[in-house]
């Protein structure tokens, strides 16, 4: 006769504790939408020079469990940043156009400019 053995329960993790997020928000700029927090670095499209600091308009809140979704923008909320940098230089973009035994070869290239931000305020 077979004996049946007998298995071990899997351990199971533990649920882990619910902890509070850091507060984030999305922000548009330069036909780009982003998901910021408090702390961030991001490389955005190229903004004013004069400007030390800039604000954005929040598209959408999250905070802990609180979404708040604007129409287009959540009135009252302001996402703060500081510009870090100004015009650092992408990587070469090189367009080749070619046409094989007609001669015909064309090449385009740009470096695209983006300015360094630091979000330092949701609020």
């Amino acid at each position: 006769m077979a004996e049946a053995t007998a298995q071990k329960p899997r351990a199971q993790a533990a649920p882990k504790a619910a902890t509070k997020s850091a507060k984030k928000a999305v922000i548009s700029t330069g036909g780009h939408q982003f998901l910021v927090s408090v702390g961030d670095e991001l490389l955005i499209e190229l903004l004013d020079p004069a400007q030390e600091t800039t604000a954005f308009e929040a598209l959408l809140v999250i905070d802990g469990d609180t979404i708040a979704v604007g129409t287009p923008t959540v009135s009252g909320v302001k996402v703060t940043a500081d510009i870090l940098e100004q015009s650092i230089k992408d990587d070469k973009v090189v367009a080749i156009r070619y046409k094989a035994k007609k001669r015909v070869r064309k090449v385009r290239g740009h470096r695209q400019r983006h300015a360094k931000i630091k979000i330092t305020r949701i609020s």
